[in-house]
């Protein structure tokens, strides 16, 4: 997704390259491309745009990245959804 950056500076997402066996799970699986293969390994290219969802971690094979998923951007959309669902079933904010 061009254009997008969550926080500067804050997301949890880490990456250990000396793990990594270049397989492009990360870069598949990303929604806002944060990671790209470089040398035959991931490389983090916009810590930025990370939004925390887990999906990078969740694939990967041999445990490479490490993500707090459901702290960041991910986890408030999330819920926000789930709340203007709540909102449109019943006619109010309230359960």
């Amino acid at each position: 997704m061009n254009g997008f950056t969550y926080l500067a500076n804050v997301a949890t997402l880490q990456l250990d390259r000396e793990t990594c066996i270049g397989c492009g799970m990360c870069v598949e699986v990303c929604p806002h491309q944060v990671f790209a293969l470089e040398r035959r390994k991931a490389e983090v290219r916009s810590l930025d745009n990370c939004m925390e969802c887990g999906a990078c971690a969740v694939n990967c094979p041999v445990s490479a990245l490490t993500v707090d998923a459901g702290v960041g951007c991910a986890s408030g959309l999330i819920n926000e959804w789930l709340a203007s669902i709540n909102v449109r079933k019943t006619g109010s904010g309230c359960c």
